[in-house]
């Protein structure tokens, strides 16, 4: 019997646990050899031992190098750190990764983009300052957004390695060096000075933000890979989910050179938790691009295809892809597709 691949589960806030549930219950159908070692996070973490990151939790990430996240909701109040943000610190995980592509035939057919972000610095850093000015204390806001020659180049070489791995033919390196100049001047700088080391492999392009966003819009099935900062990545990895029906399709990885934390990226929707009607699919997928990561890429196709079958039915679908069925039914109709 094959050894199995520790894995940290945090099935997380909300509708968090119902889609951690059914998205396990599909990978065990689909005969995926890992080992569970479930852990708090968020708000449940809070209610439990008083901290939304438990010392537990980031012990079994160390132990594992892997972790399957759901959504997680940061406590209001001061003096809790937000849980994503403390992850992808702790274990350096500077690669924000999210694969799109057209699942429902709709009004953008063939877009097939990944985003690769910077997910370390920039605007993120979390620099800020008051500055006073009279008798006001908080009369201006300062936001400090670095950049590294560093982290530039890890990135940019990531986003170009991930081509070349799943044959990909361009990479766009996106900006906004006209304006600042120094800051965004930098990442471009390193990005074309990476591109060079690719010439002949893969083609790079360049693109402001705004007419990245614009070009996105009209014409997304012209890109390929895009590789960006921190901020731009945020908004843009948003933007290409809603061209291929939300972000309940869209999963997430973070990777670092040690270790690598895959997600669903939206929200906790407390409204509907515990109503079982939450769409599995962004957490199912974000599991497939685990099952890659570890080189298990065909069982992760056999999934993904069973999936998209099952969302282009409709018929056992959940509300938001135009079906009727609740998040079990769902998952049972994957498991019988696989089977």
């Amino acid at each position: 019997m094959p050894k199995k691949t520790p894995v940290t589960l945090i099935p997380g806030d909300g509708i968090g646990p119902e889609i951690t549930e059914a998205t396990v219950r599909v990978l065990e159908a689909a005969g995926a050899s890992l080992e569970w070692d479930r852990q708090l996070g968020g708000v449940a973490a809070v209610q439990a031992v008083g901290t939304p990151i438990p010392d537990a939790t980031l012990a079994s990430i160390e132990r594992t190098r892997l972790a399957l996240k759901g959504p997680l909701e940061t406590p209001v109040g001061k003096g809790f750190r937000s849980v994503n943000v403390a992850i992808r610190r702790q274990f350096d995980l500077y690669a924000n990764v999210r694969p799109a592509h057209t699942i429902v035939p709709g009004r953008f057919d063939g877009i097939n983009i990944v985003l690769v972000r910077e997910n370390t610095e920039g605007l993120y850093s979390g620099v800020e300052h008051f500055v006073k000015v009279g008798d006001d204390e908080q009369a201006v806001a300062e936001s400090v957004a670095i950049i590294t020659r560093l982290a530039s180049e890890r990135v940019v070489r990531y986003a170009f390695e991930y081509a070349v791995r799943h044959g990909r033919r361009n990479v766009t390196l996106v900006h906004k060096a006209n304006i600042l100049k120094l800051s965004q001047g930098l990442f471009l700088e390193s990005g074309r000075k990476i591109a060079k080391e690719y010439e002949g492999r893969v083609s790079c392009d360049e693109r402001i933000i705004d007419a990245a966003a614009m070009h996105l819009v009209l014409h997304p099935e012209k890109f390929d890979v895009i590789v960006t900062t921190n901020l731009f990545g945020d908004i843009l990895s948003d933007l290409i989910s809603g061209l291929v029906g939300g972000l309940g399709l869209s999963p997430g990885a973070n990777i670092g050179a040690t270790a690598a934390v895959f997600e669903a990226v939206h929200g906790t929707a407390p409204d509907i938790a515990g109503k079982n009607i939450a769409n599995p699919g962004a957490l199912l997928m974000a599991a497939c691009l685990l099952l890659e990561h570890i080189g298990d890429g065909a069982r992760a196709k056999r999934i993904v295809d069973a999936f998209e079958a099952v969302v282009r039915e409709k018929t056992h679908a959940t509300r938001d892809l135009g079906g009727t069925a609740g998040t079990s039914r769902f998952a049972d109709a994957i498991i019988a597709r696989l089977g």
